[in-house]
């Protein structure tokens, strides 16, 4: 039989396979995470008809004679190039921008993939809802009050409790920052109420205690007599009430002196000291005023002492004037600029960083870090194996996955928020259906003038 008979078959038969992966790249032109195929043709064996010789004195070297037997596929392979990202605001959704895998976890078995269209289920686990696979991360860890995430760790499941509660804090710092008026009036002893109230400048500011109750922290300033750069202090809490909390103040500790201390400027209206009425003073550092209050509401033990809630008073750097309290020749300001208490709230939402860090958004206005997403990458990811439902497995020849956070190793970033669509090119593609049908139809054609070739050669028995 003639060779070009089954040089023409290969051809037919491997042109074939090259439409399949054709037609299955646009059949996932819409298909998030996916990544298009590539086949590679190489020519199969040679029949040799004669060998090469070698050049003489008196005559030139020959090349060998030799037919080819027909094609084959040389490869397969999966193209990981970036697939476009498109916005859709869930935030469940995550896309990744450059290398990297997402880590899915079916008990035993880590599968990988670029589709980020992930869920939670009803214990709040994170999921893949298609197919239920659980995303792979490191859950955040709380030591001695310190949040943190151990990477170094193995991977787990991302659970995030969506309507848990994040318990009341009490307040344990207050941050001032004020501006006390150098133009304000001493105030003269024995003067009258309305002088004192002139004289005076007020901050209010809300705190907590344990229970999350609301607290109004008031402290009245007002320049001491006989004095050009001091100012008296006085911390009430609750000062509106029928009664208010017993509150107690003290430099260096805690509050268990009066409720009064002194501030001393400098000449260049800077933060000089703070000392307050057992004459414990401070003048280096960041000068803080402990402040004790009665908790209102709190078992108190028979025989026992009120429970006292103890929290800083930071007034700032001695010498600095950023988010200090000064005293320039300026209106008094009113800015107790931050404090750390808050009262009990649930988590409403979470949201999702560029290096894959969930931060869970409770309800009192707090945050906290939930856990962080883990990314694989591998040395040959064109030597990962399809596992159906857009997923990869590991094979011999991929490499063993190197399982870390975004941007390391070479890993891309996330983009909450977002979907990473096909990298299929419909024009690419449509063109190489085109070369394919071609070269279908040209082998095609091979086969037939080889079957009229041998009509011939039967044909000169008649």
């Amino acid at each position: 039989m003639m060779r070009s008979l089954y040089a023409g078959v290969s051809g037919l038969q491997n042109h074939q396979v090259r439409m399949d992966v054709i037609g299955n790249n646009i059949s996932n032109v819409n298909t998030i995470g996916f990544k298009k195929g590539r086949v590679n043709f190489q020519d199969m064996l040679s029949q040799t008809m004669a060998g090469a010789a070698r050049p003489t004195d008196d005559v030139g070297g020959v090349n060998p004679k030799q037919i080819g037997l027909g094609m084959t596929i040389s490869s397969i392979d999966t193209i990981h190039t970036q697939g476009s990202l498109q916005t859709t605001g869930v935030m469940t959704d995550v896309a990744i921008q450059g290398d990297g895998f997402f880590v899915l976890s079916s008990g035993e078995k880590d599968f990988y993939t670029r589709a980020g269209a992930f869920g939670l289920d009803e214990n709040g686990t994170l999921v893949n809802p298609a197919n239920g696979l659980r995303v792979q991360g490191w859950m955040a860890e709380t030591v001695d009050g310190r949040t943190f995430i151990n990477v170094a760790a193995d991977t787990t499941d991302l659970i995030i409790p969506v309507g848990s509660k994040d318990p009341a804090a009490a307040t344990s710092e207050v941050f001032l920052a004020c501006n006390l008026d150098k133009r304000t009036p001493e105030i003269a002893p024995g003067a009258g109420e309305a002088e004192v109230r002139d004289g005076t400048w007020s901050i209010d500011k809300t705190i907590y205690d344990s229970f999350g109750n609301t607290h109004t922290m008031r402290i009245n300033s007002t320049r001491v007599p006989g004095t050009n750069n001091t100012w008296q202090g006085e911390v009430i809490v609750d000062p509106d009430a029928e009664v208010p909390a017993n509150t107690l103040a003290n430099v260096g500790g805690e509050g268990n002196g009066t409720n009064i201390f002194y501030v001393d400027f400098s000449n260049l209206g800077t933060l000089q000291a703070v000392r307050d009425d057992q004459g414990d003073t401070l003048a280096t550092g960041t000068l803080q005023v402990g402040v004790g209050f009665d908790v209102t509401g709190a078992t108190v033990p028979e025989g026992g002492e009120p429970v006292r809630q103890q929290f800083l008073l930071t007034l700032g750097e001695a010498g600095s004037v950023v988010n200090t309290v000064t005293q320039f020749a300026e209106k008094s300001s009113t800015k107790a600029f931050k404090q750390n208490g808050y009262p009990m709230g649930y988590l409403e939402s979470f949201k999702i960083d560029q290096s894959g860090i969930i931060t869970g958004v409770y309800s009192n206005g707090s945050t906290r870090t939930v856990g962080q997403l883990a990314m694989a990458s591998f040395t040959n990811p064109g030597g990962l194996e399809k596992a159906g439902e857009s997923t990869y497995t590991v094979s011999n020849n991929s490499g063993e996955p190197n399982v870390s956070q975004s941007g390391v190793a070479g890993k891309g970033k996330l983009v909450a928020g977002a979907l990473e669509m096909s990298n299929v090119d419909l024009a690419e593609q449509f063109t190489d259906m085109i070369v394919t049908q071609r070269g279908f139809q040209a082998n095609s054609r091979t086969i037939q003038t080889s079957d009229q070739m041998l009509q011939e050669l039967l044909s000169l028995k008649r």
